[in-house]
């Protein structure tokens, strides 16, 4: 199995470090999305950023090239996701709700409305709604040597950030209220972290689509939200299962010739349900004893 593995890294391995690199990126920020309990902000976000693309498709079809400023509908397509997606994060900032309306009933409208727009702006575009399907069902396959350094420096740049700001963002994340009142500006950070998002995001689904970009945003961080006791501690279990379920996603999927993303979400959702378990069991002995 790990032979037809190595001897397919020649071919694929700009798709396999792409992939391991989006998971270890999106594993970081989920943990702070998860500890906000926003979970569904990431599938959104990623709807969005898919309302980018498909909006980039039709006015590359409808627009003379002269009107795109020379750029091509291909080349604008990574930006319009980014720009979306931030946008969308953006629009769901706790504390940054329009009226009496709350961040979930934001995030609920941001998902409908890209994923029904999405569709009607490729409807009547055969290749767009190919393109839009391949971004909903995940394709990671594809992946270039730009899009490995792409990922390699924000997965850099992320640590970085985390590892500096730690602290504060612990209590910005678990007591805003403690956070405002020592003095930290809470609406500065929110605005900071759904920008993080929003960026991570709108990068990472045009490479790994919707279900792997979602998958690896809130399934490692509710993994190591089952198994730790800490915030803190996340941060090092959260990317550790990513990346464990992601390398041997990407191997039983070569081996048995299935879908790398599919594979690797699945097995993210096995390791959920196995820390949901355990966590169970732990609960009953302390109980009994």
């Amino acid at each position: 199995m790990i032979e037809n593995f190595l001897s397919s890294w020649h071919l694929f391995h700009n798709s396999y470090l792409a992939g391991w690199l989006i998971g270890l990126i999106l594993a970081l920020i989920g943990v702070l999305v998860v500890a906000r309990n926003q979970i569904f902000i990431g599938v959104a976000v990623s709807q969005a950023s898919a309302l980018g693309i498909a909006l980039t498709m039709w006015l590359g079809a409808e627009l003379p090239t002269g009107l795109l400023l020379g750029f091509t509908a291909e080349s604008l397509s990574p930006v319009m996701a980014v720009i979306f997606s931030m946008i969308a994060a953006l629009l769901t900032v706790p504390g940054g709700e329009t009226g009496k309306e709350t961040p979930e009933a934001i995030t609920g409208w941001v998902y409908l409305f890209a994923a029904s727009a999405a569709i009607l702006i490729v409807s009547h575009s055969p290749l767009g709604l190919e393109e839009i399907y391949r971004l909903l069902s995940s394709s990671i396959i594809g992946a270039g040597a730009n899009d490995v350094w792409i990922f390699m420096v924000f997965l850099l740049f992320t640590a970085i950030f985390i590892g500096i700001s730690h602290r504060r963002l612990l209590l910005f994340t678990l007591d805003p209220a403690m956070a405002a009142a020592v003095g930290m500006k809470i609406k500065l950070w929110g605005l900071l972290i759904s920008a993080v998002l929003g960026l991570a995001v709108g990068l990472a689904i045009r490479t790994s689509g919707m279900l792997y970009t979602f998958g690896c945003l809130v399934l490692p961080a509710l993994v190591a939200k089952s198994l730790c006791r800490q915030v803190r501690a996340m941060f090092v279990v959260s990317p550790l299962v990513s990346l464990g379920a992601g390398v041997f996603g990407f191997i039983l999927a070569n081996h048995y010739d299935f879908p790398p993303a599919q594979m690797t979400v699945a097995l993210l959702c096995l390791c959920l349900c196995l820390a949901w378990v355990w966590r169970r069991i732990c609960r009953e002995l302390k109980k009994v004893f």
